[in-house]
């Protein structure tokens, strides 16, 4: 019966995932105007702190679960994720968005090559061929013009970093609590946000609009969003994980045309198939 409900998880989790694809999406078209009313560190800073104050108030009792050992791992997870953030930040500020977007996405092609030197999985020639499709997709959906500077080191910085915290969930996830590996990664992110806000200061969210669209990415596209990735990485493996992840830009360009009012152009369409061709391959794959 375990074995069945084992198998169950393991169905269920890409496909969970692919939801927390689809939210992250959806903030990057809903922070847009935000981010232009205040700094991205502040944003930041108050989304995590209110996702990690959030799943405090829902489930206090998820302190007493939260010893020396899940501590430690959970929040070296949290500095690789909030140090991806910030890295992504500082490249946002120096690049284009469509630029960043592809450099960050970059995790696909990073995160089986770590799996292979941390984790000594073998990585099939199927799966390279998926993850080189998905790549050359977010090239064609992404890249308008290329440069190369400090910009796009910054941003692949970040790429390193979000490869890194998919490769920790996947070796830390199993066997602890998800709840209260979530609560100390987002409180560790709220942590790195804020001291990077120190420069500059800390700000509120100036109005309800921004404070709105915290309050959803905070709960929607953060707490619940890293609750799914890390019950997920406990039945999927990091790389299947990198590959789904990326369907994160097929959906803010559907969200853009949707809700920003942006057209389909055939590149972008071209892209956006060969992306999602390539999470399909590779979720069947390994369904079988």
């Amino acid at each position: 019966m375990s074995n069945a409900k084992h198998l169950y998880k393991m169905k269920l989790a890409p496909w969970a995932l692919l939801l927390v694809a689809m939210a992250w999406g959806l903030s990057f078209v809903i922070m847009k105007d935000a981010i232009q009313k205040q700094s991205v560190n502040n944003f930041l800073f108050t989304r995590f702190a209110v996702a990690t104050v959030v799943m405090l108030i829902i489930r206090p009792q998820v302190i007493k679960l939260i010893n020396r050992d899940l501590l430690l791992r959970a929040g070296a997870s949290g500095v690789f994720l909030g140090s991806g953030y910030i890295f992504q930040t500082l490249g946002l500020a120096r690049t284009g968005a469509a630029i960043t977007g592809f450099v960050t996405g970059l995790y696909i092609v990073l995160t089986p090559l770590f799996a292979a030197l941390i984790l000594r999985q073998r990585v099939s020639r199927f799966t390279w061929s998926c993850i080189a499709m998905g790549t050359v997709g977010l090239g064609v959906l992404s890249i308008h013009g290329w440069s190369v500077g400090l910009g796009e080191l910054l941003t692949f910085i970040s790429a390193i970093l979000f490869a890194l915290h998919i490769i920790a969930l996947s070796k830390w996830s199993p066997g602890r609590d998800t709840y209260a590996m979530t609560v100390v990664q987002l409180g560790m992110c709220a942590l790195l946000a804020g001291i990077a806000s120190i420069p500059g200061g800390y700000a509120q969210p100036p109005d309800a609009g921004v404070w709105g669209v915290v309050i959803f990415t905070a709960v929607f596209a953060t707490a619940i969003a890293f609750i799914i990735q890390t019950w997920s990485q406990a039945h999927m493996s990091p790389i299947k994980v990198a590959v789904i992840l990326t369907m994160e830009v097929v959906f803010a360009a559907l969200f853009a045309i949707i809700f920003g009012g942006e057209t389909l152009t055939l590149q972008s369409t071209i892209g956006g198939v060969l992306v999602v061709t390539a999470m399909y391959l590779i979720v069947i794959k390994e369904e079988k």
